[in-house]
C-alpha cells in the first residue's frame, strides 16, 4: 500500500511539473522573447483579425496574389499533404489542371512556377516564391483596372517583400502572401 501511495504522489508531482509548470514556463518565456509569434502572429486591419503570417489562407479573388494550393483547403485541423506520389495519375491530372487554369487566369503561356502547381506538405504554407508572385502581376493589374504604369509599382512591392532564407542558408527566398496582399491594397487604394 505504501508503494501505491508513493507512486500516486510521484505521478501527481510529475503531472504538475511537466504538464503545468513546464508549459507555463515555456509559454511565459515565449511571450517575453517573441510576443508577436507567441500570440500566433495575428494580423489585424481596422480592428478586425484577418489572418496569421504563419498560416496560409485562400485568396480566390483575382485582385489578390494567390498562395500555393492546399490539399486541406487551408484548414489547420487536418493539416497535411495529399500523399500522392510522383507516379500518381491523380497528381499528374491535378497539376495539369492547375497549370492550365493559372495560365488562363494570369494571361500567359509561360511556365508556371512549381510552387503554384504543387500543394505544400502541410497544406498551410503562407509563402510563395518571388517567381510565383511575379507571374500573377498581369492578372492583378487587369482585375484592379490599373494601367501598365502600375506594373512597376507592383514589381517593386514584390521585391520589398522578399524574405531571405532563414539564417541565410535554410530554404529559399520567399514572400508572405497575406503581407503582400495587404501592401497591395495600400498601394492601389488611390488608383481605383
Amino acid at each position: 500500500m505504501k508503494t501505491i501511495r508513493q507512486a500516486i504522489k510521484v505521478f501527481l508531482f510529475m503531472t504538475l511539473l511537466t504538464g503545468a509548470a513546464y508549459s507555463l514556463l515555456i509559454t511565459g518565456m515565449a511571450t517575453l522573447i517573441c510576443l508577436h509569434r507567441a500570440g500566433g502572429s495575428i494580423i489585424e486591419k481596422d480592428g478586425r483579425r484577418i489572418g496569421s503570417t504563419l498560416v496560409g489562407q485562400s485568396f480566390v479573388n483575382p485582385r489578390y496574389f494567390q498562395p500555393r494550393p492546399s490539399a486541406t483547403n487551408y484548414d489547420a485541423m487536418p493539416s497535411g499533404g495529399s500523399n500522392l506520389g510522383p507516379t500518381s495519375n491523380s497528381l499528374k491530372e491535378a497539376i495539369s489542371k492547375r497549370r492550365k487554369a493559372l495560365q488562363v487566369a494570369n494571361g500567359t503561356d509561360t511556365e508556371v512556377p512549381v510552387d503554384l502547381l504543387f500543394a505544400s506538405a502541410s497544406g498551410l504554407d503562407p509563402e510563395i516564391s518571388p517567381a510565383a508572385a511575379q507571374c500573377q502581376v498581369r492578372r492583378i493589374i487587369k482585375a484592379r483596372h490599373l494601367d501598365e504604369r502600375a506594373k512597376t509599382g507592383i514589381f517593386t512591392l514584390i521585391d520589398k517583400h522578399i524574405e531571405s532564407p532563414t539564417f541565410g542558408l535554410l530554404g529559399e527566398p520567399r514572400i508572405n502572401v497575406l503581407l503582400l496582399n495587404l501592401a497591395l491594397d495600400s498601394l492601389t487604394e488611390g488608383r481605383k
